[in-house]
């Protein structure tokens, strides 16, 4: 159930989207859980972020806060002050606190963000050109485009 209760957005797309992302990365932990608990493995390969259980659930949460932190930067807003994220040994222990931590801190930064501004376009910090909107999108999908990963390797 994603949470609603975020207080109140100039642009309603920011809000559904930051409602959206809530609800995809706390699916997205759950589905991580059951991944581990299957005892399903990872395909072998050269990716970092993809060696182990813990580093998958380690990219997801640092490209989530990274991408409020970019948004952020990009916008001339406040750093939203969101902690790094726990190294792989310790993520497994700390996921559910980082997480609540994580979407907590971006609950506010956007309430202020303007239609006009959402389309605003940046260089993401891979290179590719982005607006407020597509990066949002961005942050949406990335955790359930994981949830699918690892479904499909669980079954």
């Amino acid at each position: 159930m994603p949470t609603t209760d975020i207080g109140t957005f100039q642009y309603r797309g920011a809000r559904a989207l930051v409602i959206l992302h809530e609800q995809y990365m706390r699916e997205f932990l759950a589905t991580w859980r059951q991944f581990v608990a299957s005892g399903a493995v990872l395909p072998v390969t050269q990716d970092a972020d993809y060696a182990t259980p813990q580093t998958v659930l380690r990219h997801v949460l640092r490209a989530s806060r990274g991408y409020m932190t970019w948004m952020c930067d990009k916008l001339g807003l406040p750093d939203p002050q969101i902690e790094a994220v726990p190294e792989p040994a310790e993520i497994e222990a700390k996921a559910e606190g980082y997480l609540e931590h994580l979407l907590e801190r971006w609950r506010a930064p956007l309430r202020d963000l303007t239609e006009e501004r959402s389309g605003e376009e940046f260089k993401s910090r891979w290179g590719s050109t982005l607006t407020i909107d597509s990066m949002l999108e961005h942050a949406v999908m990335h955790p359930i485009r994981h949830t699918f990963q690892l479904k499909e390797l669980m079954s």
